[in-house]
């Protein structure tokens, strides 16, 4: 492995102080000042595995130590032998030809293990996240400290067996301050945590490159960062050693102070140490753990949904109805439990925590109060609450983007707050819980609140609503979702585009759920989000239409009636419309949209349901109500694909196919044919 700049660097340093020293003279037979630059020399060899320069290195060190009865005068000479073969290893080194293949092309070849440390690495670097923040706050928190530090120990350790000598080399520089730090030798300090934090992120790209890299996507590798390098030593240099001073120009200091008073005893950081009892309730808890790849789990789901598929056609198969066997109908009924058993443990083995979504926005809320000045605490709750893994994956960036949305427009700057009568700080609450089968995610803070007067404006300079239209409060407020719309004076490099909230809005829709909005003036906002539970099975309502079943999604129907002819109205280049809890709503006819004869074309025989997407509802008419099933979400493959109005298919209990309702297309639809 060819020398890096700066080994060689610190070779021709030595080289250099030996033309200026006469060492026989200076130093007469002590030449103990001279082993820390050697030891650093072979401290760096060695972590760039670099083994000629170490070896010649160590065998410097070895003569200068022991002596070895040699005089001042043959000390010298051997010192200034060591560093013509030193120089002479660093040369030959240099010249060396280059390893062709990358570390992690070799490991290429052993995909398994490679995934298995991108894997590992991301758990780890995401416990490093939430546990740095926790010693942000609460400096003395020795067990958070220890896990951090085992964390980089891990990588470290891992990298160097796969030759990943860059990752090791940063992870190693970072365990070395958090050794001192546990060590009570120095104090993080908010420096500090940045430089960590910063650690945490390049080696978190370079994970991403290596699992690119493993899909066969070009990336380019992240260069060395020497100045973090360099911030990160000027925290393991002691205070008065020449290092720390050259360290220190070539970054920003870090402050370093010792710890005040005697040291509290710190906690264990392994299991060793740790009571018997704890230790082997780790073991089993590690023991019991498994991970699994996620297409053989949802593979396994898939699979259980057919089971209970096929059990409900066997179970209400015609034939069986003349079988009176009592036998057979208890062996039906025990088959029944078991697939509804297996279903319900398949479906709750896609489901993760919600907890660790949130802790990933502390990082978020924290760099953004630092960038805008603003004190704020966030707050979370439901930590435990389990939802779909998807569902979870695609719940990152829509919950980004309204946290910092919060952070920016909602959440005041200290001096405001304090002439308001708020604390200075401001609490971000982030909160999980359960309501009528979905989940409901709350992003609330005590901010200014949206301003109902400023969105108005802005929605009618752009044209969005006509001036001096009597709108609800909550009308106004979801004008923040229509595309480009923002009330920012600036463009920053956080907001102010407005691709924001209708970005939001789309993921959250496409989740199968919906946003509400509760604010009040002075006092702050609160979103909430609520999704289902999986993505997997729906809740649906069964219709008829003609001879054909079609299934809309529970979460979308508000109410459903059999109409008489005092509330259908039609109205001039509007279409029908119904009048419904003294609103006038538009009345869609089920059967024209997929060309289908209907029972009756008379609305007084059908039945209306009520539906609401995007905060808006409609009626729709179907010939009858055949009940409510969970079903098994099925694609109907590329051919379909572009059906308008349909989003899925699911096989009923009678064995029939039953076609999932996309009722968001199916009103947008509608609405443009009603505009032309």
């Amino acid at each position: 492995m060819r020398p890096s700049d700066e080994l060689r660097q610190l070779v021709d340093d030595l080289a250099l102080r030996l033309m200026v020293e006469d060492p026989a003279a200076s130093a007469g037979s002590n030449f103990s000042g001279w082993i820390p630059a050697l030891e650093k020399i072979r401290h760096g060899a060695a972590q760039e595995s670099a083994s000629a320069v170490g070896t010649t290195a160590e065998g410097i060190i070895a003569t200068l130590g022991a002596g070895g009865g040699l005089s001042g005068e043959q000390a010298a000479a051997e010192l200034q032998e060591g560093i013509l073969r030193l120089q002479g290893a660093i040369e030959a080194a240099s010249k060396a030809p280059a390893i062709s293949e990358s570390p992690e092309n070799r490991l290429a070849q052993d995909p398994e293990l490679l995934s298995d440390f991108i894997l590992e690495s991301r758990e780890h670097l995401a416990r490093i996240e939430t546990q740095v923040l926790a010693v942000e706050r609460d400096p003395c928190d020795s067990e958070a400290l220890n896990s951090i530090f085992r964390g980089f120990h891990t990588m470290k350790g891992l990298a160097g067996f796969l030759e990943l000598w860059d990752i090791q080399k940063l992870a190693h520089e970072v365990e070395t301050v958090l050794d001192r730090a546990r060590n009570f030798e120095l104090k993080i300090t908010p420096t500090a945590i940045d430089v960590i934090l910063e650690s945490a992120d390049h080696l978190r790209r370079w994970v991403a490159h290596l699992e690119a890299t493993l899909q066969q996507r070009p990336t380019d590798a992240p260069r060395q960062d020497s100045a973090l390098l360099a911030r990160i030593r000027t925290l393991t240099a002691a205070p008065d050693s020449p290092a720390a001073g050259d360290l220190a120009a070539l970054a920003a200091a870090v402050e370093v102070k010792p710890l005040e008073g005697p040291p509290a005893p710190a906690a264990a950081s392994d299991e060793t140490s740790a009571p018997p009892e704890t230790a082997r309730a780790g073991r089993r808890g590690e023991a019991m753990a498994v991970k699994v790849d996620t297409a053989k789990l949802d593979y396994l789901v898939d699979m259980a949904g057919e089971m209970v598929i096929a059990e409900s056609l066997v179970r209400h198969d015609p034939d069986l109805r003349t079988v009176k066997s009592q036998r057979l109908q208890r062996n039906m009924a025990q088959l029944m439990r078991i697939t509804t058993e297996l279903q319900k443990t398949a479906m709750a083995m896609r489901l993760v925590p919600i907890g660790p979504l949130f802790r990933r926005m502390a990082r978020l809320v924290r760099d953004l109060s630092r960038q805008f000045g603003k004190q704020v605490e966030m707050v979370t709750e439901g930590d435990e609450i389990e939802i779909d893994r998807t569902i979870v994956e695609e719940l990152a960036d829509p919950l980004m983007h309204m946290v910092r949305n919060s952070l920016d427009h909602g959440i005041e700057p200290p001096p405001e707050r304090l002439d308001k009568g708020k604390s200075p700080t401001a609490r971000l609450l982030l909160r999980a819980h359960h309501q009528a089968g979905q989940v409901v995610i709350e992003i609330a803070d005590d901010g200014r609140g949206l301003d109902r007067e400023k969105i108005l404006s802005k929605a009618t300079q752009r044209g969005l609503v006509a001036s001096g239209s009597g709108l609800s409060d909550n009308e106004i407020h979801n004008l923040i979702f229509e595309p480009g719309f923002t009330t920012a004076e600036r463009v920053t490099n956080v907001s102010g585009r407005g691709v924001g909230m209708d970005v939001v809005r789309r993921h959250i829709e496409k989740l199968r759920g919906r946003i509400e909005i509760h604010s009040q003036a002075g006092c702050g906002t609160s979103f909430l989000l609520k999704l289902p539970l999986t993505l997997a099975i729906i809740d649906g309502l069964v219709v008829g239409v003609g001879k054909e079943r079609f299934i809309v999604p529970l979460f979308a129907v508000r109410e459903m009636f059999r109409p008489t002819e005092k509330i259908l109205w039609s109205v001039q280049q509007r279409g029908e419309m119904a009048l419904v809890r003294n609103a006038l709503l538009p009345v869609f006819r089920l059967y024209r949209k997929f060309n289908m004869e209907p029972r009756s074309e008379d609305p007084c025989q059908s039945v209306l349901i009520v539906a609401e997407v995007e905060g808006n509802r409609f009626c729709m008419v179907v010939d009858e109500l055949i009940g409510k099933q969970e079903v098994v979400i099925k694609s109907l493959g590329e051919t379909f694909k572009s059906v308008a109005g349909i989003a899925g298919g699911a096989i009923l209990g009678d064995g029939r196919v039953g076609l999932i309702l996309d009722l968001e297309r199916l009103f947008k639809d509608r609405t443009s044919e009603t505009n032309r």
